[in-house]
């Protein structure tokens, strides 16, 4: 019998970042004190401690930073092999998430990869990455 995927559980901390996926935008926290980008989600900014982070629409292309093949699901809805990956994006973040779009074997680190919006069963849309 097949499992579902779990579904994201959103919090007032995450919301805006759901809210913009829903609209097919890729958005991250921006300090507003150091003016950087942060991902994932904090309450403060890890860098200068920064308690006023606002959710700012990013260009969505990076580039693969580092990757692996999952072989071996722990987690229902997760069909092997699957590819997870560290993006490097030109707003200086790296953001996490599967890659998708082409063979776990064609993934390599340095690859362009640009954000797509699949439809995760009874949550919407959550951002992926596919080669540019």
């Amino acid at each position: 019998m097949d499992h579902p995927r779990p579904v994201p559980v959103p919090a007032p901390l995450t919301e805006p970042y759901w809210t913009a996926c829903r609209r097919g935008e890729l958005a991250l926290q921006r300090c507003s004190g150091c003016a950087r980008f942060v991902h994932f989600p904090e309450p403060t900014c890890p860098f200068c401690g920064g308690e006023r982070l606002s959710y700012e629409t990013v260009g969505g292309r990076g580039a693969v930073h580092t990757f692996s093949v999952v072989h071996r699901s722990f987690l229902p809805g997760f069909e092997p092999p699957y590819v997870v990956a560290w993006v490097d994006l030109p707003e200086g973040v790296r953001v996490f998430g599967d890659v998708t779009g082409c063979t776990p074997e064609d993934v390599r680190i340095g690859m362009p990869v640009g954000v797509h919006f699949t439809e995760l069963d009874g949550f919407g849309p959550i951002p992926t990455w596919r080669p540019a």
